[in-house]
């Protein structure tokens, strides 16, 4: 499979572990109807969650490859869904006592309803098999076997988080929707109380129906801290998984799309927010159909993905302009509920804590800063595919840059200037790109000044957080390109610094030169290596460019731009002493479903390979003696030493009826690997080949890997395969 595994996120301060948590739980048009022939809905706000849900109302629904490896590549739990409605008490019921084996004798009869571990079992193989974490459970129907059938259920839930724990990992997940209470009735609470706890207490997390007034998220807090610390601390003899609970634990629902949810659904989502209040209260919030941004406004006239993109942002991070109101239309109140009075639209992340991504050492972090979207598909600054409706492939997204968008965070250099900052703002770009479908493109305008030394002026332009670990050097590399006004020019240079320490301090890192190399098409790299200093175990760290502009006529206003197209940081290589290993390709295979006749207008078949490492060449090797204490080689882990590929770029040549093919520089790029889960591994048909491949003698198909650190394979270093047609009567 080619999904990644789940890493955790560094820990946060102690003061910010406190506070409350973020669920999506993604209902989007029953699920599974993303296209990749079109802008469509992605979601690009993973800093803010903990734990994404993809839901539909299917018996289960296991999450696709690309939203997984999207929520894992940023340290987000990806769970999928259990669900039993209307009709599904049999069912359920099922899922408890198992399934009897054909040919077996009578079945155990006691007084008590059976729980078999056989379904638990299954759920938790198929979340390991797919590189998922774990399970929403919906029991929306009601349970006639009462008390006894609930217990039972309840019963099944512990042996499912035991299976998910073995099988997934210790982070796995099994969260309870606030539905059936413990007689078997479907009574939604809205809030934890004594009817629904014993189901809190054998899962993981509660999600809570979105219905409640505004004084329940107080009377959930209230009857959580009156439980017995015992039922909520973990006992080791107790159980084999954690029985730890705390208000972090209590996800309580809010509906996007309204329905009965304080505030009204919508841009008045944050009424309901407010009360919750994960920041004092530290109650988790669970926000229901987030993508209401799309299906609520996409029939309207003149929508489009950069119109949707707007409406997205302002839910989540607010207007581009900071001085822009943002109407929140009245909500309906429910008969008797009194006003409740709100200050002025927040946006959702004014009440969450900001995530960094896993730590570097762990998962190499890689971003093309890609929402997932685009029009055109570049190679190393190349547009080789360039579509008419644009697509979507939610594997290829990636960190949009936390510290530059939505607004960069530019300060001087020197942090004694008396002049007015330059004015900043970012914005995805699909026109151009390094690797992918766009750039982040950030515009810097600066007024003119009369100050002495105004002709060089230098600011500090950070563009990712992270958190790193003491003895583990990393490297960082950038790619970006530069426009200045006329009268103009820039010395951009790559940098890390300190945002804070585990003791609260700033330290000195240990920070490299930058190296710089000019590729083609004006795009620029730049790569360093730092360390932490002794005494420190881990830090957060900022990555971004220091900036400096030299204008021949300080005195007029000024504007240039940088486009960003790639960011990687990763552990630094071994030293020259280590044998480090060369990722490629080595071999490629097509197998056709149909005979390869030409001309042919149905040719499908499946493009498969394999990748490795390979050594450099030996020098002679001599030992002085059997005694000598240095080994002939020496080699690095196995991370280091194996390949990892994001993805893999396919591309075909047509056989011409007379000559030798073309070099692969001349191929045509036909698609990506990412969109089925399958890491090496690529389906063609005749719908991705342009026609005048086909009027040839054969096609060949090219395969191209991309490092996980964002590196296209040079092409001696890929594979290729001939698939020659037959000639009938020739």
């Amino acid at each position: 499979m080619g999904v990644l595994e789940y890493q955790a996120r560094p820990q946060l301060a102690e003061s910010l572990n406190r506070r409350g948590k973020l669920l999506v739980c993604h209902d989007y048009k029953g699920g599974y109807t993303e296209s990749p022939s079109g802008l469509c809905y992605t979601f690009n706000f993973w800093p803010l969650c903990d734990t994404f849900v993809y839901f539909s109302h299917h018996r289960i629904t296991v999450p696709p490859s690309g939203w997984t490896n999207a929520a894992h590549r940023q340290g987000v739990k990806m769970l999928g869904t259990l669900i039993f409605e209307g009709s599904g008490e049999a069912d359920c019921l099922q899922l408890i006592v198992g399934c009897p084996q054909a040919g077996a004798g009578p079945t155990l009869r006691t007084d008590s309803i059976p729980i078999s571990r056989r379904y638990a079992s299954v759920l938790a193989e198929l979340a390991r098999q797919r590189g998922f974490d774990g399970y929403l459970l919906n029991v929306e129907c009601p349970l006639r076997g009462g008390p006894e059938q609930a217990r039972a259920l309840a019963g099944w839930i512990l042996l499912l988080r035991s299976e998910l724990v073995t099988k997934v990992g210790p982070h796995a997940q099994v969260i309870w929707y606030d539905s059936v209470i413990f007689n078997g009735q479907l009574r939604w609470q809205d809030r934890l109380n004594s009817l629904n706890l014993p189901f809190f207490l054998s899962s993981d997390a509660l999600f809570t129906n979105y219905f409640w007034p505004p004084s329940f998220p107080a009377l959930t807090t209230q009857y959580f801290m009156s439980l017995d610390p015992t039922l909520i601390s973990d006992d080791a003899k107790r159980s084999s998984i954690s029985s730890v609970k705390s208000l972090q634990n209590i996800f309580t629902g809010v509906d996007v799309w309204g329905r009965g949810s304080h505030g009204g659904g919508g841009f008045g989502s944050y009424k309901a927010m407010t009360h919750i209040d994960p920041q004092s209260l530290g109650l988790s919030v669970a926000l229901f159909g987030q993508a209401w941004t799309w299906e609520s406004e996409q029939d309207k006239p003149g929508w489009n993905w950069d119109r949707w993109w707007e409406y997205e942002r302002k839910l989540w991070v607010g207007p581009a302009d900071p001085q822009e109101v943002v109407p929140v239309p009245d909500a309906p109140r429910r008969p008797g509920e009194p006003e409740c009075p709100h200050d002025a639209f927040e946006p959702v992340s004014s009440f969450l804590v900001h995530a960094t991504p896993p730590n570097p050492s762990q998962l190499v972090f890689y971003t093309s800063f890609s929402p997932g979207v685009g029009r055109s598909w570049f190679v190393e600054g190349v547009n080789v595919l360039q579509t008419e409706n644009g697509w979507t492939d939610v594997d290829k997204q990636s960190s949009i840059g936390n510290l530059v968008w939505p607004r960069p965070s530019v300060t001087w250099e020197n942090n004694d200037c008396p002049e007015p900052l330059p004015l900043a703002s970012s914005m995805l770009d699909m026109s151009d790109a390094w690797n992918g479908g766009n750039t982040l493109k950030v515009s810097i305008s600066c007024a003119g000044s009369t100050a002495d030394d105004a002709f060089f002026r230098c600011i500090w332009l950070p563009v990712q957080s992270l958190d790193v670990t003491s003895l583990v050097s990393y490297d960082v590399n950038i790619v970006y390109k530069t426009v200045a006004c006329e009268g103009t020019d820039l010395d951009l240079g790559l940098f890390v610094k300190p945002l804070m320490a585990d003791d609260g301090d700033l330290p000195e890192l240990n920070v490299e030169a930058s190296t710089q190399s000019y590729l083609k098409n004006g795009w620029i790299k730049q790569v360093l290596s730092f360390s932490l200093p002794p005494g420190i175990a881990n830090a957060s760290i900022a990555v971004g460019l220091i900036t400096g502009f030299v204008t021949e006529d300080p005195s007029r206003s000024l504007d240039f731009s940088v486009s960003f197209g790639q960011l990687a940081v990763y552990p630094s290589s071994p030293t020259a002493r280590i044998s480090k290993g060369t990722p490629g390709i080595l071999w490629a295979k097509f197998q056709s479903t149909k005979p390869l006749t030409s001309p042919s207008t149905g040719l499908s078949g499946l493009l498969t390979w394999d990748i490795a490492s390979f050594f450099p060449r030996l020098t002679s090797q001599v030992i002085p003696s059997s005694e000598d204490p240095n080994p002939a080689w020496i080699l690095d882990d196995i991370k280091e030493l194996f390949p990892s590929f994001l993805y893999f770029n396919i591309y075909v040549n047509p056989h011409p009826l007379s000559g030798s093919v073309a070099d692969p520089t001349a191929a045509i790029f036909i698609g990506t690997t990412g969109l089925d889960g399958r890491a090496n591994r690529f389906y063609v048909d005749s719908t991705i080949l342009p026609k005048n491949v086909m009027d040839g003698r054969g096609l060949r198909f090219h395969v191209q890997g991309v490092s996980d650190k964002g590196d296209v394979l040079p092409w001696e270093m890929c594979a290729h395969v001939d698939c020659m047609f037959e000639f009938g009567g020739r």
